[in-house]
């Protein structure tokens, strides 16, 4: 499975890393992931924003980046841009949107060390996240790192054999290539798109709602950043995703 690096991912997410996760004789038998590490940035993507459930509904966070060069630079390369008050403005809209779910106190801290520890890169960053969530809903993967750029070639992506800037000239109509699909499994990397919607959760059997803070207020609202399930279900995820 090929999925692009995300800060604070979706659910759909975590449920497709969870899918390939399966128990064995042995226990359990990790899912192989590989997260695309040899593109370049794309806006208004979820590459640095992320979707939680605030007290008046549903709203984006975001984090800036340092704009040196960015669309000629792999998105290991981009940095955190720091110099504005995003994080502290990020902790304290989280704590407005989680304080009073069930699970908030219990992982509050350990979350927040990671965001005050400011990792200079945006791939950083969202690894460490996407780390820490990955071991406290119990899903067990092995994360792997792509080599080259493959275009994608469905789900809403690139269908031509056009590189994005910086990402290579264009392919020889007589050479022949594997795709992404071929080389690193199912690519879902411009299915999750905070601008397209998708049918991850009701492939996969997960169209079910779960407590929500807001949800007396404003109903239950699916496929939130992963920070509204862990909040809310705490060590009960797995459950929900698997």
């Amino acid at each position: 499975m090929l999925l692009g690096i995300a800060y604070f991912p979706p659910v759909s997410y975590f449920a497709l890393i969870a899918k390939g996760m399966t128990l064995c004789d042995q226990g359990v038998e990790p899912s192989i992931v590989y997260i695309e590490a040899c593109e370049n940035y794309q806006k208004q993507s979820w590459r640095n924003r992320c979707r939680i459930y605030a007290a008046d509904g549903p709203a984006y966070l975001n984090f800036p980046i340092v704009h040196e060069g960015t669309h000629e630079l792999p998105i290991t390369k981009i940095k955190v841009d720091y110099s504005t008050p995003w994080l502290l403005k990020t902790k304290r809209a989280i704590i407005s949107a989680y304080e009073s779910s069930a699970y908030f106190d219990y992982y509050k801290d350990e979350l927040f060390s990671i965001l005050d520890s400011k990792p200079e890169t945006l791939f950083e960053l969202d690894l460490k996240i996407i780390k820490f969530f990955l071991s406290k809903t119990g899903i067990s993967s092995d994360l792997r790192f792509t080599e080259e750029y493959v275009p994608p070639i469905s789900g809403g992506g690139n269908t031509s054999d056009e590189h994005l800037p910086g990402q290579g000239a264009k392919r020889s109509e007589t050479e022949v290539f594997p795709t992404a699909g071929e080389m690193y499994g199912e690519d879902y990397r411009e299915v999750l798109h905070p601008k397209r919607p998708n049918t991850v959760l009701k492939d996969l059997g997960l169209e079910k709602p779960y407590f929500q803070v807001f949800a007396r207020k404003y109903g239950f609202v699916a496929n939130l950043s992963i920070l509204d399930l862990l909040f809310n279900e705490g060590p009960e995820s797995i459950l929900y995703l698997k």
